[in-house]
């Protein structure tokens, strides 16, 4: 058979390998202290907690010289911050019975000399490195006044020879799973708002057909099986609906169908090539690719179709410029723009003002992480397609790539629930 379903999603053996270049405008010094009694768990939570930080591009790792501190210590912060640190974790991690783990952590700012808080958790071992991912989250919304996006998940699409894989793993590329093998291509894998499925985009059937996939149990429902080609789906913020690109009725254009696959509904009205919508993150608007004006740009459309309003330009900056994603507070757009390569673009949507992200040159498939401060996008490294991941003021790039094979069709999964 052309596809293997999987009931439960099975565990893949090959990790993203990260390699990071690059650091913010300023880093903050912390030390993260050996958790006490880490050993009694199968999952190294420091380690997990010291990468997460480092990789943001805004922390520096200051060195604990194997230091091993409990959350309920009488922390000597003076001494901290006399050895670079201007925060201090300590931590503990207890076998609770049942293959549960008692995991509790404190954070401290050294230059107060105050606790800056805590958590505990009673996890499983398979929960022990979302637990970590958590912890670094907290640790960076304490300290930098933002969300951190370490506990979210990515998907993308993995080709070794004629198998198409789509995986879901951790944010950074470690903890894959297998949501679904194929000898068919697999593209264009989108999360719901509530990150409990993906949709994509299967050629099993020897055209390009839309899927819902449910996480949880494996089960797929059926969205779009129309003539002609299925293809782009894109989630409304309310996860109630998806937008296409269906060329049922001659030239492609932009539709709207319920998740589960009723009430299709035409939404752009041009005689040119409409596609690759995307919701804007108030469900208002919908951006989409078009070259109803000569060439490929990004217009934007009320959500409710061409019927409700006309479309408007949005890129006038190149001649080529497709992909677009919406980032989520609304305020800027990436997208792809041909002009010396295929290269990742920024637009800030109040002024209009364009920033390259990237020195590659075959960009595509943007998508924002869920507090807007990253960008996953897919490109080419050294001949080899890879993932790769930029802040958006340019200055942290990251490389995610598979020993063997070729990785693709990126997509940032949203806050988790």
């Amino acid at each position: 058979m052309a596809l293997a379903m999987m009931l439960t999603m099975g565990t893949a053996h090959a990790q993203l390998n990260v390699e990071i270049s690059g650091v913010g405008s300023s880093q903050f010094p912390i030390a993260v202290a050996n958790f006490q009694n880490e050993g009694a768990a199968p999952t190294n939570l420091t380690a997990i907690i010291r990468a997460d930080l480092q990789r943001s591009g805004r922390f520096r790792n200051v060195d604990v010289a194997g230091a091993t501190v409990p959350e309920t210590a009488n922390v000597d912060l003076a001494g901290w911050k006399t050895r670079g640190a201007d925060a201090f974790v300590a931590g503990s991690v207890t076998p609770a019975g049942g293959g549960r783990y008692e995991v509790r952590f404190r954070l401290y700012d050294t230059v107060k000399g105050a606790s800056l808080g805590g958590l505990a958790f009673t996890v499983g071992q398979d929960q022990l490195r979302v637990t970590a991912h958590k912890i670094a989250d907290y640790i960076y919304e304490k300290l930098l006044g933002e969300r951190g996006v370490f506990a979210t998940r990515l998907s993308y699409v993995s080709r070794v020879g004629n198998r198409f894989q789509l995986l879901i793993s951790d944010s950074d590329g470690q903890n894959s799973r297998v949501a679904l093998t194929s000898n068919e291509p697999i593209i264009s894998p989108s999360w719901s708002p509530d990150g409990a499925k993906v949709a994509y985009v299967s050629f099993e059937a020897k055209k390009p057909v839309v899927y819902v996939h449910d996480l949880a149990t494996g089960r797929r429902t059926l969205v779009s099986n129309q003539k002609g080609n299925n293809s782009a789906p894109a989630w409304s913020p309310d996860g109630r609906h998806l937008a296409l690109a269906l060329s049922r009725d001659g030239n492609t254009q932009i539709y709207q169908v319920n998740a589960d696959g009723s009430g299709l509904r035409r939404l752009s009205r041009s005689s040119a090539i409409d596609t690759e919508p995307q919701y804007s993150p108030d469900g208002r608007h919908i951006y989409f690719t078009s070259d109803r004006g000569g060439a490929p740009q990004i217009y934007r459309m009320p959500a409710a179709g061409e019927e409700s309003g006309a479309a408007q330009r949005v890129t006038f900056k190149g001649n080529y410029n497709v992909s677009p994603r919406v980032s989520p507070d609304g305020k800027q757009l990436a997208y792809i723009s041909r002009g010396g390569g295929f290269k990742l673009q920024l637009m800030d949507l109040g002024s209009g003002d364009v920033t390259a992200l990237t020195d590659t040159a075959n960009d595509e498939a943007p998508s924002f992480a869920a507090n807007g401060k990253y960008i996953l996008y897919a490109t080419r490294v050294g001949g080899r397609a890879v993932l790769a991941a930029v802040s958006t003021d340019g200055r942290t790039k990251q490389v995610l790539s598979l020993q063997s094979g070729e990785v693709r069709e990126p997509s940032w999964g949203p806050f988790m629930q």
